[in-house]
């Protein structure tokens, strides 16, 4: 009998099923198996000419028992095991890999982030709050060059450290750090949302980003320059509900301008490992995103409004997001016939689902 987890990844795995999708197909459809056997009407209905790419179950099951081979592991979304807080967020990763200690992703945790071209001094201090913090708190950070780094480092020494990488587990970057992950994987846990063989790239990033911030009460932030990746992982952590903390820098520096901007918006001036540990909340009160949208609860589509839903609703979609309520205001269309056409449209490729319940037209590849 074939491992139930092969079809959870096969589904993960499947052309232009994102997070938001994946979970609104299993909360439609009683398996996996039964979502990717309509994965086909759906992706036609959403005007694509021929199917979304399922990966054959040969191609799963050789990552699968690759990533077994390595010594790690896989966890699911809405599957035993899976991190609840991460679970919390509407475009959770369906899977992730995990190589090292895998209940590690449930433990009290703070993340510490900042610039990959760091001052001396900042390291220094990343490393050092990383060795004061880690007795008390799982260290999770990005594996970059820079803060990230020293925060690992400074972890190992004290305690235990996650990385989560923006690549495949078997894909080390940057490549100087591949002693630090083979470390970290002994003496922690490396996560990994993207498949084996994946080498990072830009869009790779904030994906890793949204991970870091869901797996930690807290965050801090250690010299980021303005628009940086560091300030989107903070921008994340806040709508996900988390601590954030920021250590002040001199006006002087552009690294310290984007930890400034945000103790100017309340975050916790953080200068010591005491300052984390006086506001840090032992846990967490769920947001309640960890149900699946409501999408498939309501009332079956009118079949009647389809046709109608099909012609209009493309035409209100476009670069920026819009949320479901505001097309059912413009279209006066049913929110069943609304969330139906706009899953068929994702699956031909053509919108993409994000969080909050809102759409945005897809990028043309």
């Amino acid at each position: 009998m074939a491992d139930p987890a092969l079809g959870f990844l096969r589904l993960a795995r499947t052309e232009s099923v994102g997070p938001v999708t994946y979970r609104r197909l299993l909360s439609r459809f009683s398996s996996p198996d039964e979502a990717l056997a309509a994965l086909p009407a759906l992706a036609k209905s959403g005007g694509r000419a021929t199917p979304p790419r399922i990966p054959p179950m040969a191609e799963i099951e050789r990552e699968y028992d690759a990533i077994l081979h390595l010594g790690g592991s896989f966890l699911f979304l809405d599957q035993p095991g899976y991190p609840a807080y991460l679970a919390e967020l509407a475009d959770a990763p369906p899977a992730i890999a995990v190589l090292g200690d895998a209940g590690l992703l449930t433990s009290r945790s703070i993340g510490i982030v900042g610039a990959r071209n760091a001052s001396a001094n900042g390291m220094r201090l990343a490393a050092h709050l990383a060795a004061e913090l880690a007795p008390h708190l799982t260290i999770v950070s990005g594996l970059a060059r820079g803060i990230d780094t020293a925060a690992h480092e400074g972890a190992l020494r004290g305690g235990r450290t996650i990385a989560v990488i923006a690549g495949g587990l078997d894909v080390p970057y940057p490549p100087e750090n591949t002693l630090l992950q083979r470390r970290i994987a002994e003496n922690g846990a490396v996560v990994a949302e993207a498949p084996l063989g994946t080498a990072p790239i830009g869009r790779h990033f904030p994906k890793r980003n949204r991970i870091i911030a869901g797996l930690t009460l807290g965050l801090v932030v250690i010299e980021a320059a303005a628009r940086s990746g560091s300030l989107l992982t903070a921008r994340l952590a806040v709508e996900a509900g988390r601590e954030i903390f920021a250590v002040p820098g001199s006006p002087l520096d552009p690294r310290a301008r984007g930890g400034n901007d945000l103790l100017r918006q309340g975050a916790h001036l953080t200068e010591t490992a005491e300052d984390v540990l006086t506001n840090l909340p032992a846990s967490r009160t769920p947001l309640g995103f960890a149900e699946p949208p409501p999408l498939w609860q309501d009332d079956p589509a009118p079949e009647d409004e389809l046709p109608r839903a099909r012609r209009e609703i493309s035409g209100l979609l476009g670069p920026e997001p819009v949320g479901v309520d505001e097309i059912a205001r413009r279209c006066q269309l049913s929110i069943p016939s609304i969330r139906a056409v706009i899953l068929e449209l994702e699956l031909a490729g053509r919108a993409e689902c994000l969080a909050g319940d809102k759409v945005v037209l897809a990028e043309d590849p």
